[in-house]
């Protein structure tokens, strides 16, 4: 994925300053050591390769901002994600990083100072931060700006959570639509509790990666996403999930087809400016364009 970027024709429907959202970082580098409880190892490239391969991919979209996720690959080491937030610039990128029950307020303050807007939490695949290390931390991300971003089951795991969202002092980040049971409908409880969370303005959510869920052209996934955008268009993020890792059953995905189906969804210019660019603006502190 060398050489000049190929301007996709999707690219002029995306508004300047367009934010993608949600982005992870690889390096099969000594520098970056691995988590001895990783699923799979990283594809090979080291971390410039990595760069370069998304730099390409964003100019070819015209994507002008990013947030790298760190993986859980790298455990709680987060050197790859600032190593990439650094090389990006302030200008264009932040991090979310992961960290353990009670991280320190120095490893904290290490990571709001070099690009980190907040930490994750997986309630799907595990990880090394609970929901009782994440109630404790979120006092203290307040203090630094940063946010709590949470991989969940919108019908396994909301039910539980819900109270706790609404009293959190930090704003709260749903990855991936929720990842709902698509099967159960937008009536789902827990579904609804996710579309109440936002029209009260209590959490976030990232309209991202589809196909986890369903197969393209992610017809399947479009009803949720209709829905989480009426809920509150002003909580509503998108990022791609690149480079679309640990996809256990889903099939890898093209690119084009997930950033044609999300247009194909989202609506007016409008809305559009809203989520690719005044949203991500918001949350995540870059400056207006």
């Amino acid at each position: 994925m060398r050489g000049q970027a190929h301007r996709s024709r999707l690219a002029e429907e995306i508004p300047a300053g367009s934010c993608d959202c949600h982005i992870h970082m690889l390096a099969d580098d000594p520098e970056f050591p691995l988590w001895e409880g990783r699923a799979e190892d990283p594809r090979p490239g080291r971390i410039e390769d990595w760069i370069e391969r998304y730099r390409i991919l964003a100019k070819s979209f015209g994507l002008d901002r990013c947030v790298v996720v760190h993986s859980i690959l790298f455990g709680g080491d987060n050197a790859v994600t600032l190593e990439a937030v650094k090389r990006l610039g302030p200008s264009v990128a932040r991090g979310i990083a992961l960290v353990a029950d009670g991280a320190s307020d120095s490893e904290l303050d290490n990571l709001a100072d070099n690009g980190i807007a907040g930490v994750r939490l997986n309630c799907v695949h595990g990880g090394i931060l609970s929901w009782e290390g994440a109630r404790e931390l979120a006092p203290r991300l307040s203090e630094r700006g940063m946010h709590l971003q949470v991989l969940m089951n919108a019908h396994r795991h909301l039910a539980d959570l819900a109270d706790d969202i609404r009293l959190m002092p930090v704003p709260v980040v749903f990855d991936h639509i929720g990842w709902p049971d698509l099967t159960a409908g937008a009536s789902e409880p827990g579904f609804q509790l996710l579309l109440s969370l936002l029209a009260e303005g209590r959490a976030w959510v990232k309209l991202s990666a589809p196909y986890r869920l369903c197969p393209a052209p992610y017809d399947s996934a479009a009803g949720a996403i209709e829905e989480l955008i009426k809920a509150n268009p002003e909580r509503c993020l998108w990022g791609s999930d690149w480079p679309y890792i640990m996809l256990g059953d889903a099939a890898l995905p093209d690119t084009d087809e997930l950033v044609a189906a999300f247009l194909g969804i989202a609506g007016s210019a409008s809305t559009l400016e809203r989520i690719f660019v005044r949203n991500p603006e918001k949350l995540y502190g870059f400056d207006p364009v």
